[in-house]
């Protein structure tokens, strides 16, 4: 396909740093196509911070499906995001479906109301960063990528719960909580105490948690990864940080709350470089 804007890419870059060097390990030829759909998906991530207002997020998602949504050979948008990714879809022949599943589910993000349970929060990182594992497979492999629609569905929900817990402090702080009532009660508080943080031992029971239930879709993961192709690696490479941010997690709760967990960027290329040569073996 054409190249990318510029856009996209510095998008993806400032961003998503982790899935834009995870794209570099693609073929020349599909990296345009994976810095579309991966900025696609830090501009709608990111709607809540840029947008205040409940209501006028859902109006954006919605120019979203709109755009997306329009029939072939419609006038561009002047979007670079939104144009890039519709002839993206259009060459690659994505499921338009993925995407407005993806859309339906980033309305979560617009409000501050509790995540129910476990099942919804493994369906809203299905609908997310599962789909865009398997959405960026399709792009690199389109005759494999079915096969490995299962392995991005446990990747995705390893990615995402990890990736929520390393946002725990941004996300109390504008008093919104991702990790599921059931979960919040079996360690004996709720998503109200818990945003509050009065509660230590509790908060920290239920980080211990989602750090567990992270892991369990990571072993989940690693079990079918070492039949993993060549061709399919970059869209799964990211998983390679997800495993040791969570092993950085176990035991260090309080950390984790107050946002002291990462990776330095020398230890992030290392471990994508590691897995993009030899895989999960």
């Amino acid at each position: 396909m054409d190249t990318a804007h510029p856009l996209v890419t510095e998008a993806v870059r400032e961003a998503d740093h982790d899935r834009y060097l995870a794209a570099l390990y693609a073929p020349p030829e599909k990296r345009d196509a994976l810095m579309a759909l991966y900025a696609f998906n830090a501009e709608v991530a990111g709607v809540r911070d840029r947008i205040r207002e409940a209501l006028p997020g859902e109006v954006r998602l919605q120019w979203w499906r709109d755009a997306l949504g329009a029939p072939a050979g419609s006038p561009e948008t002047g979007q670079p995001v939104a144009d890039a990714l519709r002839a993206v879809i259009s060459t690659y022949n994505l499921p338009i479906d993925a995407f407005e599943n993806y859309l339906e589910a980033r309305i979560f993000d617009l409000y501050d109301d509790p995540m129910p349970s476990r099942t919804d929060l493994e369906g809203y990182c299905g609908e997310t960063a599962s789909a865009l594992i398997q959405l960026s497979s399709i792009i690199l492999d389109a005759q494999k990528a079915p096969g490995f629609s299962e392995l991005a569905g446990h990747a995705g929900c390893a990615q995402a719960i990890t990736g929520l817990l390393l946002l725990l402090p941004k996300h109390r702080a504008r008093g919104q909580c991702f990790i599921p009532a059931d979960i919040l009660g079996a360690v004996g508080t709720s998503a109200t105490e818990f945003i509050k943080g009065e509660d230590r031992e509790s908060a920290a029971g239920a980080v211990a948690a989602m750090v567990a239930l992270a892991r369990e879709h990571l072993l989940a993961f690693r079990k079918g990864a070492v039949s993993l192709p060549v061709s399919l690696r970059p869209a799964f490479l990211p998983l390679a940080l997800t495993a040791c941010l969570l092993q950085r997690m176990e035991g260090r709760e309080v950390a984790v709350l107050e946002g002291r967990v990462s990776l330095s960027h020398l230890r992030r290329h290392w471990l994508l470089w590691r897995h993009a040569m030899r895989g999960w073996r």
